[in-house]
C-alpha cells in the first residue's frame, strides 16, 4: 500500500466544553475517493475545518503528503496542495464562470505591484496560461456553454461544479468536498459523480462528506464512519453497512440497502 496522503492523529477540538471531536485518527491513501459518513454532529465538518485551517485543532497533529500542516492558514493548506469546498458554493456571483476559475489560479499576476508595472509582459503572460487552464476546467466539468454567465445564473448543480472547478484550478493534490450533491437534481448527481470518478482516474484524490448513501455506495472506497467525534468504523460501503455498531450509530439499527 502506498504511503497514506492524508493522515489524521488524535485530532481534538472543543467548543465551549462541548467536545467535537475526541481523538480522530483516519487516513487517506492516494488516487481514491474516500467517504467520511457519520450522524448529525459526529464531527464531519470540524474534521474538515481543522484540517483547512479554518479552525485549530487543540490537540492532535495532520500531516499532508509527508509534511505536518497542523495549525497552518488555510492559504498555506492550500499551498500545500490541499484545497477544500464548502456546502453552499461560495464564489464571485457577479463575475463570469470564466473569471471565477481564473481568480482561483495559482501564481496570480496581479498579487505583486512590481510585476504589474514592470513586467506588464509577464503579467499578460500568465494571465492567458490561466485563460487557457479554465477552459480547460470548463470543457472537463461540462461548463463550456455557460463559461460567460454571471456564476450568480448558474443552476444549483453547476454551482457545485463550478467549486470543484475553483479547486481544480489551485492544481491540488487532494480535494475535501463538503456535500457535493446536495440539492443537486438527480441527473446533474449523476454527472458530478461521473466528474469525480474520472477525476480519480487522472490522479486525483478526495475526501468526500455525503448524506447521500446511495452516492456514497456508488463513489467512495474506503468509507470512514464517524460517531460522537470518533472514528468508528472503516471498509467497503457493504462492509460497514452490514456493521450493528454503525447501524446503531448511524441509522438506528435500520437496515442499510447496498
Amino acid at each position: 500500500m502506498d504511503r497514506a496522503l492524508l493522515e489524521i492523529a488524535d485530532l481534538e477540538r472543543h467548543f465551549y466544553g462541548v467536545v467535537a471531536l475526541a481523538g480522530v485518527n483516519l487516513t487517506v491513501q492516494p488516487h481514491t475517493i474516500t467517504g467520511l459518513i457519520g450522524p448529525n454532529g459526529a464531527g464531519k465538518t470540524t474534521v474538515f475545518n481543522c484540517i483547512s485551517g479554518l479552525i485549530p485543532p487543540q490537540a492532535g497533529r495532520v500531516i499532508f503528503d509527508g509534511q505536518e500542516i497542523t495549525g497552518f492558514r488555510p492559504d498555506r493548506v492550500t499551498q500545500a496542495g490541499l484545497v477544500r469546498t464548502f456546502q453552499i458554493a461560495r464564489g464571485f456571483p457577479r463575475l463570469s464562470v470564466l473569471e471565477n476559475l481564473m481568480l482561483y489560479g495559482d501564481r496570480q499576476p496581479g498579487e505583486s505591484l512590481t510585476n504589474v508595472f514592470l513586467r506588464p509582459g509577464q503579467v499578460r503572460a500568465r494571465e492567458e496560461e490561466l485563460r487557457v487552464r479554465a477552459f480547460e476546467i470548463a470543457a472537463k466539468l461540462n461548463l463550456t456553454r455557460v463559461v460567460n454567465e454571471p456564476a450568480a445564473n448558474l443552476s444549483g448543480g453547476q454551482k457545485k461544479l463550478l467549486e470543484i472547478g475553483r479547486a481544480l484550478m489551485t492544481r491540488p493534490k487532494m480535494i475535501m468536498l463538503d456535500e457535493p450533491i446536495a440539492g443537486v437534481n438527480p441527473a446533474l448527481s449523476n454527472e458530478i459523480g461521473e466528474h469525480l470518478q474520472r477525476l480519480r482516474e487522472d490522479g486525483y484524490t478526495f475526501l468526500v462528506i455525503e448524506h447521500h448513501m446511495d452516492v456514497i455506495a456508488r463513489l467512495c472506497d474506503p468509507v470512514i464512519v464517524m460517531a460522537e467525534g470518533r472514528h468508528l468504523a472503516e471498509g467497503s460501503f457493504a462492509e460497514i453497512a452490514a456493521r450493528e455498531d454503525v447501524q446503531e450509530a448511524y441509522m438506528g439499527r435500520r437496515k442499510w440497502a447496498s
